[in-house]
């Protein structure tokens, strides 16, 4: 009997395995280092990351496949495609950011969060993360989705005796198991009207459903994105959002915003216009709704934060995170308008990766300010300026990025691209949604800029800060600013070779 897959392509999987890897050696190098160098095993995970990312670097020649069916070569369940390895820099480059940010969180927190399962769970996080992108069949991306989310679950509870801390995770859990049952739901529909889960034959074989199960796969294909519109924290699926990120570890709150967006995108990208691009007339209006109503809500959301109240300043990162969600939904949904679905999606990506580094830089200097002010309060970071001028120049200009204002380019860059994709696709009133939308950013994004400039109250003090964080702030701020500097460069990255 002739063997069902064919031989396992190392390379090509490199890149979540040796994060995969690296997490079960930090576990079990765990049990046998004493308190006192537990850090080293911070840094062992940093390195794995680093080194998982620049894994990457040898697939970029061409497209690979790997656990492929005998008879059908184009049915694989790993592809390693320039969309794949976008998204996979993206994922890894934020887990990264977020590990070093962690390190000075778990020295900080002075043994309250056990270091090795912390470690562990966010390699383990980051290897689903990665496998998702490059997961080409239902099963696959499913068992992909979970892998990112369970470890995070416990990410989020994991500070000792945190009575806020629990109940977000219980919150998150709770809600993110029963958009999985949904999803699954929809996944056996969709297995049941076209006999397969390989996306691409999906894609061939729905297109001839018997007209008695026509009903049966569209309720399929609906429920299949309900999952990923959990994972996006697309409204009404975005209730978890606020108070998680408040009971989280800042640098978890940094990863889930990124990562954790990066993750329910190139699902919902990879089952509507990979697996389902015929039922465009279901899933187009869906998103282009969601996408209405999710930007709407996070920004007014954010809108209402009062400075003077307890976490919110990650309160307001939180909620403008649901309005960005809307944002990245857009180009989704033009895609299933569009003559151009292939520019559509590289809108959103490119959209991504700009989202990716100023946010995570906004947390990094957020996880600055809260070493001397706990409660992180907008109003604790009245006069940054006079403490740390170079943390607050940094923090203004990831700010106006967000709000796509000069000399944040790039921000402005990405919000054009996203607009456009709209426009080209007939959602006239899509993009007038967005521009008022960007509007009611710009009030709050620019309340807290002006903010960080204004005289402090009392004396300000200085403090330290470490290297680690340092680090996580440079690279963010190099990042953002060379963006700004060479914009098309996101675009051009961003191109996505799905097709």
């Amino acid at each position: 009997m002739s063997s069902l897959v064919q031989s396992v392509d190392w390379l090509a999987i490199a890149p979540p395995t040796l994060a995969a890897v690296v997490g079960l050696v930090v576990l079990v190098a765990d049990l046998f280092i004493g308190e006192e160098k537990k850090a080293v095993l911070g840094w062992v995970s940093v390195a794995g990351l680093a080194a998982s990312a620049l894994m990457l670097l040898p697939l970029r020649d061409g497209d690979r496949a790997t656990f492929c069916l005998t008879g059908d070569a184009h049915a694989c369940s790993y592809t390693a495609d320039r969309f794949t390895l976008v998204i996979q820099f993206l994922v890894l480059g934020g887990a990264l950011l977020a590990a070093l940010l962690s390190v000075t969180a778990l020295k900080d927190a002075n043994k309250d969060l056990p270091e090795g399962e912390f470690w562990f769970l966010l390699l383990s996080s980051a290897a689903g993360a990665a496998l998702l992108p490059a997961s080409r069949d239902l099963a696959t991306l499913i068992v992909a989705l979970e892998v990112a989310s369970l470890p995070a679950f416990a990410l989020v509870g994991i500070k000792r005796g945190d009575k806020k801390s629990s109940e977000a995770a219980l919150k998150f859990f709770l809600s993110s198991v029963t958009a999985t049952a949904v999803s699954l739901m929809g996944v056996s529909f969709v297995y049941a009207t076209t006999g397969s889960l390989y996306l691409t034959q999906i894609a061939d074989r729905i297109q001839h459903v018997d007209g008695q199960f026509h009903t049966l796969a569209q309720a399929g294909v609906v429920l299949t994105l309900v999952g990923f519109a959990f994972k996006t924290a697309a409204v009404p699926f975005h209730f978890w959002v606020p108070d998680t990120y408040v009971g989280a570890p800042l640098p978890v709150a940094a990863y889930l915003s990124v990562v954790g967006k990066a993750v329910g995108f190139s699902g919902l990208i990879l089952v509507t216009v990979v697996a389902l691009p015929s039922y465009g007339d279901v899933w187009g209006p869906a998103l282009a709704a969601l996408a209405a109503l999710t930007m709407t809500v996070g920004n007014v959301g954010a809108l209402r934060q009062q400075a003077t109240r307890a976490y919110s300043a990650v309160r307001l990162l939180a909620w403008s995170s649901v309005g960005q969600a809307g944002y990245l939904l857009v180009p989704i949904a033009s895609a299933a308008y569009s003559k151009d679905a292939e520019k559509a999606i590289g809108s959103t990506v490119a959209y991504a990766l700009m989202y990716a580094v100023v946010n995570l830089g906004a947390f990094a200097v957020a996880a600055l300010v809260a070493r001397t002010s706990p409660l992180n309060r907008i109003s604790d970071y009245r006069g940054l300026y006079a403490r740390s001028p170079l943390s607050a120049l940094i923090l203004g200009f990831f700010l106006l990025c967000l709000a796509g204002l000069p000399p944040g380019i790039i921000g402005l860059f990405a919000k054009v691209t996203v607009f456009a994709a709209a426009v080209d696709a007939g959602l006239g009133w899509l993009a007038v949604v967005m521009a008022v939308n960007v509007v009611i950013a710009l009030f709050y994004y620019l309340q807290w800029t002006t903010l960080l400039f204004r005289a402090p109250e009392g004396e300000p003090e200085k403090h330290r800060v470490p290297a680690p964080l340092t680090a996580a702030i440079a690279l963010t701020a190099v990042l953002g600013i060379a963006l700004s500097g060479a914009p098309q460069l996101v675009l051009r990255f961003s191109a996505t070779g799905l097709f």
